[in-house]
């Protein structure tokens, strides 16, 4: 086994050196979410019901292209991928059966990921449950274990899926995550995490359906860390963690009153039964349910609407072969009926709710059961078995604690989980504003977590006024998501693991002109905020290799990769050949530093990757997975290609830093990082503080470094096989300020926009007398 390189002390990550270490990363990659043979992103209609026969062997992307990838992230500045794969990629055939082939996939990718240097953990992805109730994850099988009929969730709206649904390409936007608020996904979470509670007649090969789902992820789980373990040089040097679940959800428990939408449900839009409207839909009943849009503040009210299945039941019928799958259901357990109504929620003679209350209420202890009932219990029994599992096997995995998405955690402090020294935790936010109406507002948002956490007397209080109100609010709500896991679960390093914006703003306007300046500016929004509130790392939501202008990310109509088919990437200046040593202010009195290194080499796919555009990209990259298939019919999405808002998420960020972060940040605006640490009375002048330096920002010739004390180097390294500016600084003790000032620039204007605007250093170089050109 390889030596562990990074470790926790204090509620920190470190290095060998004792440094601490910030995770900058993202998410890699939003391919993962869906099959390769067959192609079939969530506007594919053909064979989506032949989910046994899919393969997910080129996801995230071919192993012949991630070189070229990794390559383009290392560039980027990032250290650390948060790799998404989902359970049906390993197990989509049947129970038990593993895609061998895929999971050798995997390792090849992980193996070439070493080459770079990056910190990876292991994600397990799912959005409402699968890619048959309108997200990804579980396989198909399991539905169908559970008693359910994906074929029929249209007709019921037990699921809005964009792959049945009339016309894929009118999709209403963000309306896939409404799918956990109706009978499928509802259903399948329920069962998932509280079976044993609340469906107990629910028994599947002699265990209830709870063991039965829990114990298929979970073993599948341990299958791939186990090839991975005996892969060899990947565990720990590579692999450092794994995540539990994503944006687990609790179904139907913890409802007081299943006749009623909860007030804690922030998420309105289309038609919005309640639990249980949906269980009388998912019964062949009509129904006729409240309609619901998002607006600026928030859901309204908009109508009503009928929900007719005529007739067809969500529930396997009758005499229904499940042959197929090799499992055996317990005769108590009917098909062709509601399990709810097996269960005695409901009758279904007379269409009558019997226990409004059942998922309230324990019904062996009494309990009332809250949220904070279900985080504590039934998602903490599932979190110790994945935990023990996996520690089983990759002895000295770190793992990630990820709750439902914006609630509190789990609250374990001071108990056996909660000292455990290897435990980070892993919250989710996004400015759900923006996300949802697909608008930047700079004149206004919403401070959503103290919404949630009751903080306000009326919603109204929580409006914040003023772009820079709206990035403090941004920052507070990630320094309260963080204190929240330090109050619940102790001391612990947090990684924001997602975070991100949608890139199709204003009907897609930039994609018809090249500019990108409100996605730059809630970018940098974003990025101001995970960086200024006291987070030890985080990873932005997405890397998708196949995203284009027409689709997206190619699932359910979200576009938030940071990258684009059809736009182009960030130019760099030339990037220096030689260290640029000991620059300093005469305020500061800095000494310089005159050892030199070598030049470094050069790749060539860093170095085609600079002008990689829709007019070129066949040319630049080969492989048919990558280049576009066909013209877009959509010729004005492609006529104006941008930059796609770079400049705000390549930006600069310490690496590894001889002391402790008191703050840090870059104003984009100004193009000026700066940053405070408290470093240790003896420092190892082999383990200087190290800061990425985006050569597109901070050119070698154009920059100004301002230092409290010590030495300080440029230079562009090609260890880890990219090449990569970097500033080092061997520093004093006690309270120390760095500051960089780069390139002003005016960015994401239109076509060739990067070239305009720029403030230039004049009077041979003089920063305060800079002039705009």
């Amino acid at each position: 086994m390889g030596q562990f390189r990074l470790a926790i002390s204090d509620g920190k990550f470190r290095d060998g050196y004792g440094r601490e270490v910030t995770l900058r990363g993202i998410n890699v990659a939003g391919d993962a979410k869906y099959p390769s043979q067959p192609n079939q992103p969530s506007h594919i209609v053909e064979d989506f019901f032949d989910g046994d026969n899919v393969k997910f062997t080129a996801r995230p992307f071919p192993k012949e292209d991630a070189h070229l990838h990794f390559s383009r992230l290392k560039r980027f500045g990032y250290n650390t991928i948060r790799y998404v794969f989902t359970w049906e990629a390993i197990e989509a055939r049947g129970p038990g059966i593993y895609d061998e082939e895929w999971i050798q996939h995997t390792i090849d990718i992980l193996r070439t990921a070493k080459d770079y240097g990056f910190y990876i953990f292991m994600d397990p992805h799912q959005d409402v449950w699968s890619r048959f109730t309108g997200g990804s994850g579980a396989p198909m099988w399991t539905l169908y274990a559970a008693g359910l009929n994906p074929q029929s969730f249209a007709a019921t709206e037990a699921a809005i899926v964009q792959n049945t649904y009339p016309e894929p390409d009118n999709f209403p936007k963000m309306i896939w995550a409404t799918n956990y608020f109706r009978l499928a996904a509802a259903t399948m979470f329920t069962f998932f995490f509280a079976g044993k509670v609340f469906a107990p007649k629910c028994i599947i090969d002699g265990v209830n359906i709870q063991d039965y789902l829990q114990g298929h992820f979970i073993r599948a789980c341990a299958h791939l860390a186990r090839r991975i373990h005996e892969a060899g040089g990947i565990e720990n040097d590579v692999v450092f963690a794994w995540e539990s679940l994503n944006e687990p959800n609790k179904g139907m428990i913890a409802y007081d009153d299943i006749s009623v939408i909860p007030k804690e449900q922030a998420l309105k839009k289309g038609t919005c039964p309640t639990i249980w409207q949906t269980i009388l839909t998912g019964s062949g009943r009509a129904v006729e349910v409240d309609t619901w849009d998002m607006g600026g503040l928030g859901p309204y009210k908009v109508g009503r609407a009928l929900i007719d299945p005529h007739g067809e039941m969500a529930w396997l019928p009758v005499g229904y072969d499940e042959s197929r799958y090799g499992y055996k259901r317990s005769e108590e357990w009917k098909l062709g009926e509601c399990i709810w109504a097996q269960h005695g929620v409901w009758d279904p003679a007379t269409d009558t709710l019997l226990q409004k209350d059942y998922f309230g209420k324990h019904p062996i202890t009494g309990d009332h059961i809250d949220y904070q009932y279900f985080a504590d219990n039934f998602f903490m029994d599932f979190f110790r078995s994945y935990r023990d599992t996996v520690r089983s096997i990759h002895k000295d995995a770190i793992l990630l604690l990820q709750g439902p998405a914006m609630e509190l955690p789990p609250n374990i402090k001071g108990t056996p989980d909660g000292d455990d020294p290897l435990l980070v935790y892993a919250p989710h936010w996004y400015d759900g504003i923006t996300l949802m109406t697909k608008k930047w507002n700079r004149t206004w948002n919403v401070d959503v977590v103290g919404v949630l956490r009751g903080r306000y007397w009326h919603p109204a209080m929580a409006v914040k006024v003023g772009e820079t109100a709206i990035r403090n609010c941004f920052r507070d709500q990630h320094a309260a998501l963080r204190q929240e896991g330090l109050d619940f679960l102790g001391n612990h390093p947090c990684i924001m693991t997602e975070f991100g914006i949608p890139y199709d703003m204003d009907n897609k306007y930039a994609y018809k002109t090249g500019d990108y300046s409100s996605q730059s500016a809630a970018m940098d929004a974003n990025h101001f905020a995970v960086e200024n509130s006291g987070l030890e790392g985080y990873t932005l939501w997405l890397y998708t290799t196949n995203n284009d202008h027409e689709r997206g990310d190619q699932w359910n109509g979200e576009d938030l990769s940071i990258f684009s088919r059809d736009d182009k990437l960030l130019p760099v200046s030339a990037v220096p050949k030689t260290p640029d040593y000991g620059q300093s202010t005469a305020s500061l009195g800095l000494k310089p530093d005159n050892s030199g290194d070598g030049p470094p080499a050069y790749r060539p796919e860093t170095e085609n990757d600079n002008s990689v555009t829709p007019s070129n990209l066949s040319r630049t990259i080969t492989n048919p997975s990558i280049r576009s298939e066909a013209p877009s019919p959509q010729p004005e999405l492609t006529a104006s290609p941008g930059l796609r808002a770079a400049e705000a998420y390549v930006r600069p960020a310490p690496t590894v830093t001889a002391g402790l972060i008191k703050n840090y940040s870059f104003d984009l605006k100004r193009c000026q990082f700066n940053l405070t640490i408290e470093a240790p009375k003896v420092a190892d002048t082999d383990a200087p503080t190290i800061v990425f330096l985006p050569d597109y920002h901070f050119p070698k010739d154009a920059c100004l470094v301002e230092v409290s004390s010590g030495k300080w180097e440029i230079s562009s390294d090609e260890e880890e096989t990219a090449l990569v500016q970097r500033l080092r600084w061997w520093h004093g003790e006690g309270q120390q300020n760095l500051r960089i000032t780069g390139t002003i620039k005016t960015h994401n204007t239109g076509e060739g926009a990067e070239n305009d605007g720029y403030y230039e250093q004049c009077n041979q170089g003089t920063w305060a007398n800079c002039i705009l050109m």
